[in-house]
């Protein structure tokens, strides 16, 4: 809930941050505090749960309830605690090996449940902390030290995955992107329910410049496209690019070209629920598409956690008793003597 008290960034800071110099751990910490202030739950309100690998650090660094848990827990974890108390924000921080490798099982049933968790998931495609394994959003033919002839598999892509188990909220953000990241995290919380943000990032020791494309401004400008609900699909330095829809896919298009206007673009709707589209739009990538940045899908849904404790009321309303003393007593009682 959000409080009257209005929040600065400075209050959720908390201890110094001991990540390699240029990783993107730092910038998505500094885009988190800004939104945590701009969103308005207080710091005691607050939980960051993660599970393990660089990023899962980051509950260190935030002055609010903080647990760094064991190795792909963290989604389930989180789920206990937002089921146990339903007024606490939770922010559940996972690397791409620990969401979506050992975590995985936990990930797709946070999503199929439903529950309100604020879930953000780094993606540098490599194991950092263990020092340079191939992860598995890595890319095909990846050389890392588990894989030095490269790799021999496809990677996990998590939108396919998020939108796979059902999942009712995805954006897309780039770590060093501070406005854009503020922006869909801001959103995230928003979103009453299980979301998914995935922060693109590169690891500066193992895998560094695995997003390049989009990881300056002006690649972004040239490489992404930044998605707002009911907005038209326009990228491009100078928004000459658009998307349209052929057959069962996408086009690029350009302005003017072939009589093509603003009016023929196809428009973002978030809110569909109806999932073809975001999730072709959030599997786009380079050289002949853009990377989609934003908030891709954003539907409503009943959520696990509202429906366990309504279930509980209905049920209490029901019996004809609501505590254990009672309980002892509803039936036959004998008195011993």
């Amino acid at each position: 809930m959000a409080n009257e008290y209005k929040y600065t960034a400075q209050d959720f800071k908390a201890g110094q941050p001991r990540w390699c110099p240029g990783c993107g751990d730092h910038a998505l910490l500094a885009a988190l505090h800004k939104a945590m202030a701009e969103i308005g739950v207080a710091p005691h309100n607050t939980a960051v749960i993660s599970g393990i690998g660089c990023s899962s650090r980051l509950p260190y660094y935030m002055n609010t309830y903080g647990f760094h848990t064991i190795h792909g827990r963290a989604a389930a974890i989180a789920t206990g605690a937002k089921v146990a108390n339903p007024d606490l924000t939770i922010w559940q921080i996972s690397g791409d090996g620990d969401g979506l490798a050992i975590g995985g099982n936990h990930f797709i049933h946070a999503m199929r449940r439903n529950i309100d968790l604020n879930m953000i998931l780094l993606n540098n495609r490599v194991y950092g902390l263990t020092k340079g394994q191939y992860s598995p959003t890595s890319v095909r033919g990846f050389v890392s030290k588990s894989s030095p002839y490269g790799t021999v598999e496809d990677p996990f892509r998590p939108a396919e995955l998020c939108f796979g188990a059902r999942g009712h909220f995805f954006a897309r953000c780039v770590a060093v992107d501070a406005p854009g990241c503020v922006d869909v995290l801001k959103a995230a919380a928003k979103h009453k329910g299980a979301s998914v943000t995935e922060v693109l990032q590169n690891c500066v020791i193992f895998n560094d410049g695995t997003h390049a494309d989009v990881y300056t401004k002006e690649g972004r400008a040239k490489n992404a496209i930044y998605l707002k609900h009911g907005e038209p699909m326009l990228f491009g330095e100078n928004n000459e690019f658009g998307l349209m829809q052929e057959g069962f896919g996408l086009k690029v298009v350009k302005l003017g070209e072939n009589g093509i206007t603003e009016k023929d673009i196809l428009v973002h709707d978030a809110h569909c629920e109806d999932c073809t589209l975001q999730l072709k739009l959030a599997m786009m990538e380079g050289p002949d598409f853009p990377v989609a940045l934003g908030v891709i899908r954003d539907v409503d849904a009943p959520t696990y956690n509202d429906a366990v404790h309504q279930q509980i009321e209905e049920v209490k309303q029901q019996k004809k008793y609501h505590t254990f003393a009672e309980l002892l007593e509803t039936n036959d009682i004998w008195e011993v003597k």
